[in-house]
């Protein structure tokens, strides 16, 4: 099952991470490093999460190809950032709600929901993700998962995607000589996922109840959000260290 939520859900989330990041922006100011993206300032965060959001926009509205580059000096170079941010995300909210159930464009994860839901729930997390980077500019540092503030079901809906979108796709290097089973283990909402690291891409499927394994990862689906898109340093781990295996191999990056 790709996604437990509705896209009513992930739309509600786009808009109050945005909203988060303005506020975080406004206190801390544009030039203000970023701990949790290595090299960026504020304005660049702006500058990439307003891409990202027109670029999705194109996609889902099946406009011509856009260039991303442009994009993203357009937000550096625009006269007010944040209300620029702000736009974007509004409009693609407005393009998923009048797209049609039956959208046939493309997507680009593993086991991904139907296009439509598929681009509300990426752009959910993108945009959530962010959001806590924004955070991390404020505070100076890694944030807590209360301090992100991210809800449970939210949140164990990001650690599924990216366990079973993104690390599944072959390019993430995620292989081991040795087999490898781990469990990863949400306290809070109880689930689980069943990863299976060895030669091949990474296996994993959403199991529902704890297994013996190698390797068990657990904490609050918060913790295992933030910890996995690495922003985050609260997850535990039991057994193999795969954490930091993890952690040297998984880069998502934009490309």
């Amino acid at each position: 099952m790709p996604t437990t939520l509705p896209m009513a859900q992930h739309l509600e989330g786009i808009a109050l991470a945005t909203a988060r990041l303005d506020a975080y922006a406004q206190s801390t100011g544009l030039e203000a490093t970023v701990p949790t993206c290595r090299g960026w300032t504020v304005s660049r965060l702006i500058a990439h999460l307003g891409m990202v959001h027109r670029w999705a926009t194109a996609i889902v509205r099946e406009l011509p190809r856009q260039d991303t580059e442009r994009l993203e000096e357009e937000g550096l170079e625009t006269a007010d950032p944040l209300t620029w941010l702000g736009h974007g995300s509004d409009v693609l909210r407005a393009s998923l709600r009048r797209a049609p159930a039956d959208l046939d464009v493309f997507f680009f994860l593993n086991d991904a929901p139907a296009p439509r839901e598929a681009w509300a729930r990426r752009q959910c997390h993108e945009t959530t993700v962010h959001a806590v980077d924004a955070l991390s500019a404020q505070l100076g540092r890694v944030p807590t998962s209360v301090e992100a503030d991210i809800p449970p079901e939210v949140a164990a809906d990001g650690v599924d995607e990216l366990l079973s979108g993104f690390a599944t796709r072959p390019g993430e290097g995620l292989t081991s000589t040795q087999r490898v089973e781990v469990d990863v283990r949400a306290v809070d909402t109880g689930d689980v996922w069943r990863a299976v690291v060895s030669d091949g891409p990474l296996q994993v499927v959403r199991t529902g109840r704890p297994q013996e394994a190698d390797s068990v990862v657990t904490g609050t689906a918060a913790q295992l959000y933030l910890g996995l898109w690495n922003r985050g340093e609260e997850m535990r781990c039991e057994g193999r260290d795969v954490v930091s295996f993890w952690r040297d191999r998984m880069q998502v990056t934009w490309g």
